[in-house]
């Protein structure tokens, strides 16, 4: 599946910005069953510099400077992502939970893309007991690590209500997880605190999620939004597999992989500091668009 995808961030401050260093994650990486065609960036009013490097997760980063009072910042990511990715093969023999774990524990591997580094509490996914005994019968016994996980997943779906309004971008986990209400971020942290109290690597995913109307409607543009799910570190054989709590489903061909880290704090499409301003307004759109029909 071929897309295009444009992602437009507009920011309005209260007063001017004198001096701003922001941190884009928005260009895709190289993923498995991915590939990136063509990639543009547009910044208004024009930066000072921008500065693009790698790391220190599986994301890319361009880091941005502003020089000159300004009002307003405009930034605009578009590409285009070629996407065919295969599923687990049902038949091939899958490794156990306690496998999994054990092989996690022997992997000395350091890079961003080896199980150590998603093994942990980081920002965000903090280590909480609460909701590691809600899964804990789940991701206990030597069942297979695909079962196990889906097990998880579903039950984060049929049990919490999606609800836009019920957290914000900065909601701690724990406070989804007693509301039983969230959206994409929320549910995907939950995920991984659970998984990683359960000794299995366990990642955020950043990136776009294709939406198909319902029959007779039109598409609506901007309608679209970023997504998050969890990469889950399968064992070697396999290694990192998507899983999408919010849909219920792993992660197939109308999901666009931008970034992998601990938590949202490692890929958040926009962060950074300015000097002046006061308070701000940030609106984003979105649009996903299927370039095979």
């Amino acid at each position: 599946m071929n897309y295009r995808v444009t992602h437009v961030t507009e920011v309005r401050y209260d007063a001017l910005v004198n001096l701003a260093r922001f941190n884009l994650r928005l260009k895709p990486v190289d993923w498995s069953g991915q590939t990136l065609t063509g990639y543009r960036l547009y910044v208004s009013p024009s930066p000072k510099s921008i500065i693009e490097e790698s790391g220190p997760f599986v994301v890319n980063t361009a880091r941005l400077t502003l020089d000159k009072p300004t009002a307003s910042l405009s930034v605009t990511s578009e590409f285009f992502v070629t996407v065919d990715r295969a599923l687990p093969p049902v038949d091939e023999q899958v490794s156990s939970l306690s496998d999994v774990r054990s092989a996690a524990l022997a992997d000395r591997g350091l890079t961003a893309r080896d199980p150590a580094s998603y093994l942990f509490a980081s920002p965000i996914a903090v280590m909480t007991p609460e909701i590691a005994e809600w899964a804990a019968s789940r991701l206990g016994g030597d069942i297979d690590i695909i079962a196990a996980v889906s097990s998880l997943m579903h039950a984060i779906h049929d049990e919490f209500v999606y609800d836009s309004k019920a957290t914000k971008a900065d909601t701690p986990p724990l406070q989804a997880f007693r509301a039983k209400r969230g959206v994409c971020q929320d549910f995907a942290h939950i995920m991984i605190i659970a998984l990683r109290h359960a000794g299995v690597p366990a990642a955020y995913v950043s990136g776009y999620l294709r939406t198909i109307p319902p029959p007779g409607k039109a598409r609506l543009v901007g309608a679209d939004a970023t997504h998050a799910w969890v990469n889950v570190w399968c064992g070697a054989s396999l290694g990192w597999i998507g899983f999408d709590p919010t849909n219920a489903m792993l992660a197939g061909n109308d999901h666009i992989f931008t970034a992998m880290g601990r938590d949202f704090s490692d890929v958040s499409p926009l962060d950074g500091v300015f000097i002046g301003g006061g308070g701000q307004r940030m609106k984003v759109s979105v649009e996903v668009t299927p370039l095979d029909s």
